[in-house]
């Protein structure tokens, strides 16, 4: 995708960008471990609404937290980011990656951003599931479309052969839901580890593309809005992902059907996001193998984050610290 020079997106964007994940990671760390699923992400999801307001941005939304039929959001679908005083931009957003681990004071709750430039980034709303196979750039040029088809033996192997590993030595990241029973046997009948998560679907892309992370592939269904954001990442991180859209309901798949989009097509990365301007954020909520947590005292707040730049393949750690007003 060709950008016009007035409307790139500035070197610094993703340092701006990660205030938001900041503001939403400590916002729910609140309420980690006390059970409460919607106001831990709608908690989240104000405090992250409010710093991309001061964003120097002619932002856009993308998709929105409605997919998940919360009754209000702060981060509605189609809402305006930004002072609009600055370059046309398309973002993607999650408060709350790892729900379930946040409520129960689990460790890999992570929140995320991304932006790229306006038009830049497929938005497959209605849809709410998507079928994806995600690895890490060492097997990236192998990865092919019939990946998604195959039996998982299939592909495994070809990661083992990418890799000059066993599949017995492969590490395979899967939600733990009814709908992946016969994925997960298919895993363990080629020999492969599994490793189920409850929630953290970009949490699991980053662990499958960032080497050292002893996760080698992702695959399964998970959200599409999650999907898009992990595109973000992988793309950056100079990783490979397969995706199909994957209707879990008639109702779903009827209004897939209503906005024209295609249920049979298979997506690469730059199907998702068309361009190499891409700033991807994440800042730790509970510890995890990537991010430290949120340390509360007082009125200060400590935060780890990680910023990716995908046009320098740049990728920045940051600690911080925070003096909490009101």
């Amino acid at each position: 995708m060709d950008v016009p020079l007035s409307q790139k997106l500035g070197p610094n964007t993703g340092l701006d960008l990660v205030r938001a994940t900041e503001a939403a990671a400590i916002a729910a760390a609140r309420l980690m471990g006390r059970g409460e699923i919607e106001a831990a992400d709608q908690a989240a999801a104000t405090a992250m609404a409010a710093a991309l307001a001061n964003l120097e941005l002619d932002g856009r939304l993308v998709m929105g937290e409605e997919v998940r039929e919360m009754t209000t959001t702060a981060l509605a679908g189609g809402m305006r980011i930004g002072t609009g005083n600055g370059p046309p931009a398309d973002l993607v957003v999650d408060p709350v990656d790892g729900r379930r681990q946040l409520a129960q004071g689990r460790a890999g709750a992570v929140s995320f951003a991304a932006v790229t430039n306006r038009g830049a980034l497929w938005a497959p709303h209605p849809a709410a599931y998507m079928e994806k196979i995600i690895v890490g750039p060492q097997v990236a040029p192998y990865l092919v479309p019939e990946c998604l088809d195959a039996p998982a033996g299939w592909t495994l192997a070809l990661v083992a052969r990418a890799t000059r590993r066993s599949v017995r030595d492969l590490v395979v990241f899967v939600l733990d839901r009814p709908r992946h029973a016969h994925l997960i046997e298919e895993i363990r009948a080629a020999g492969a580890r599994v490793m189920l998560a409850d929630d953290g679907d970009i949490y699991g892309a980053l662990l499958a593309t960032i080497a050292g992370t002893n996760v080698d592939i992702l695959m399964g269904i998970g959200g599409a809005p999650e999907g898009v954001l992990a595109a973000c990442a992988v793309k950056s991180l100079g990783g490979a992902m397969l995706a199909r859209l994957a209707p879990q309901s008639e109702a779903e798949r009827e209004a897939i059907t209503r906005a024209g989009l295609d249920t049979k097509r298979i997506l690469t990365c730059d199907d998702i996001v068309s361009s190499n301007q891409i700033f991807f954020v994440a800042t730790g909520i509970t510890d995890s193998v990537l991010l430290r947590g949120v340390r509360l005292a007082g009125d200060r707040a400590e935060t780890n984050s990680l910023i990716l730049r995908c046009e320098t393949r740049t990728r920045r750690i940051i600690f911080a610290e925070h003096l909490l007003t009101g």
